[in-house]
């Protein structure tokens, strides 16, 4: 029976993983968020030890298949993931979401990185900030900005004194979001091109308040890694 291994706890890995038939699957999660929802069939929670730990374990458990379907934002597992594709021979294939495209409407800003991001935002900004928990300390040295930072676990303390932390779980809604930048008087919102449907009406809220975003743009994929967009195209992929 062929085996696949399954990078990323994605709701497009989740997907994935439901849809292989006929095949052993194994999804590897990185361990960083305390709950995580699983997929259905084995999983694999934690780190390989870099690409050569990646290329022995593909090795090890005789690994057909190798698909990276981690969040577009994962830039060093996905390095990982290329090289040990290479080390190991098995063929590697990456799933994407679509990145989000701008509407009539919309005041965005793309910038290269989330330091980018932080320097974009004007003196006394009062930030919707939805790049994650782990991004928290690159933004604290904007005391002259206020921030209400979402994230699913809490952030390493100290928290600086001009963040708010709400911890939520998409998916979100328009009325929900609406009802935070009001609350919160909010101005700005700070977010990266992760894409999806769960968590865009932030984006819709912010087109509606007539707020400007600063959209982190995604990474790179390493070079030559073959990509899809397609749940469907990543089985037939993978099974054939």
């Amino acid at each position: 029976m062929r085996r696949v291994l399954i990078l990323g706890g994605t709701a497009e890995a989740r997907a994935l993983a439901a849809r292989l038939t006929d095949v052993h699957v194994v999804s590897s999660l990185a361990g960083r968020v305390s709950d995580p929802r699983l997929p259905v069939g084995e999983v694999h929670i934690g780190g390989f030890g870099g690409a050569d730990g990646l290329a022995t374990w593909l090795s090890e458990h005789r690994i057909d298949r190798l698909v990276d379907a981690t969040h577009p934002f994962a830039e060093r597992m996905s390095a990982s993931a290329a090289r040990a594709s290479d080390l190991a021979g098995v063929p590697l294939l990456a799933l994407r979401r679509p990145g989000w495209d701008e509407e009539d409407g919309d005041t965005w800003q793309r910038v290269p990185s989330l330091g980018a991001a932080a320097e974009a935002l004007p003196v006394g900004a009062r930030v919707f900030l939805t790049t994650g928990r782990r991004s928290i300390p690159l933004f604290a040295d904007r005391a002259d900005a206020w921030f209400l930072a979402r994230s699913v676990d809490p952030p390493e303390p100290p928290v600086p004194p001009n963040v708010r932390v709400l911890l939520a779980r998409g998916p979100y809604t328009v009325d929900g979001e609406r009802a935070l930048i009001r609350e919160h008087r909010l101005d700005v919102l700070v977010t990266k091109d992760s894409g999806g449907a769960m968590t865009r009406a932030k984006l819709t809220a912010a087109r509606e308040a007539g707020i400007p975003v600063v959209m982190v743009e995604r990474p790179r994929l390493p070079d030559g890694v073959r990509t899809t967009d397609d749940v469907g195209a990543a089985a037939a992929w993978a099974q054939g």
